[in-house]
């Protein structure tokens, strides 16, 4: 009796301990080795989520890029429910549902300000469309510092572009350098460098700060500040597994995500800024490698440009990639705010 007493006492004395220990969630977050995910999205997940409730739970996150994870297959992951909670790039997500491409398409948001606007605008129709066609839940809406033009030989602004091989990363920047006449070539962020050490590209699209990390301002002499698009990506859970999770902790993240989220677009317009004072050798640069690239500047015919083209090829081939209704979806959002109507097939 005394040993089957004991054997109950140990027992209750373990399934106490496994009641009192933290729950776990498992998050994929976004791009490795940059700053969105390294002082951002795992200081929260590892840190902030078991201060915040005391132990009871916490996480762990890795990022997608090596997680053994295609960008292109994260939406129909979390869909089954193979990644709970996780980051996707709009980008890449957009190659199996163009819809949700649309706020940050090439040429639409050549600053920040707009950037927001574009977001604010689709943003109901973005968790929509993660929820009742995906069953996911939108949870936050991440942005990367903005993507711009580095190129090896002067130029005076877009006009001057024709014939360049271009590095691009997505189908809407090889649509907007296309319509610029331009040669596209598309080439992941690791062979950046090597394509244009080689001379297989005359530039390269990426981000300001990460050009300059990788080396970019050694290679190339100007660079263009106007955003070509971000890098938005969107961080959602699985319906399912949202809709299981304690009440309380859906209201705690729900409260506390958002914060996240302002924080990396912080982080995201702050390093945008810096990432060009570094690679031109300005004084704003702190943490970056000190170049000495010229800056050509955005001009009016520059801007007139970029607007004539987005609202002409670069929305167009984005409208028949997506197909029927999406130009209905495009005025009633970003359309409406922006001034840029779709043509609605008759």
């Amino acid at each position: 009796m005394r040993c089957l007493l004991g054997t109950l006492a140990a027992c209750a004395a373990a399934c106490a301990l496994a009641a009192d220990a933290p729950q776990k969630l498992r998050i994929v977050g976004g791009l490795a080795g940059v700053n969105q995910f390294l002082r951002h999205e795992e200081p929260f997940w590892t840190e902030t989520l078991q201060r915040l409730t005391a132990g009871q739970w916490s996480a762990e996150i890795v990022p997608f890029d090596r997680a053994g994870i295609r960008g292109q297959e994260m939406l129909q992951l979390m869909q089954v429910g193979t990644v709970p909670f996780g980051t996707a790039l709009l980008s890449q997500s957009a190659v199996n549902e163009p819809l949700i491409a649309a706020p940050d398409l090439a040429g639409l948001n050549p600053d920040i300000a707009t950037l927001r606007r574009s977001v604010a605008a689709y943003r109901p129709l973005l968790a929509k469309t993660l929820r009742e066609r995906h069953g996911i839940e939108l949870l936050a809406v991440y942005t990367y510092p903005a993507q711009v033009l580095f190129c090896k030989k002067a130029f005076g602004g877009l006009a001057d572009l024709a014939g360049r091989r271009i590095r691009v990363a997505s189908p809407p920047q090889a649509d907007l350098v296309e319509a610029l006449g331009a040669v596209p070539v598309t080439i992941g962020f690791a062979g950046i460098v090597d394509s244009v050490r080689q001379g297989n590209v005359d530039c390269a699209i990426t981000g300001t700060m990460s050009g300059n990390t990788i080396g970019l301002h050694e290679l190339t002499s100007h660079i263009h500040p106007m955003a070509v698009n971000w890098g938005l990506a969107i961080f959602g859970a699985n319906r399912a597994v949202w809709g299981a999770l304690p009440a309380e902790l859906r209201t705690l993240l729900q409260r506390e995500l958002p914060k996240l989220e302002q924080a990396i677009w912080a982080e995201s317009e702050r390093e945008t800024g810096e990432g060009l004072a570094c690679n031109t050798g300005a004084s704003g640069c702190s943490s970056g490698k000190r170049g000495r690239m010229v800056e050509v500047r955005p001009s009016a015919d520059d801007e007139q440009r970029r607007r004539q083209l987005f609202s002409g090829p670069v929305l167009g081939r984005w409208l028949q990639r997506c197909g029927a209704g999406c130009a209905e979806a495009w005025n009633e959002t970003i359309g409406a705010q922006s001034g840029i109507n779709a043509p609605v097939p008759r």
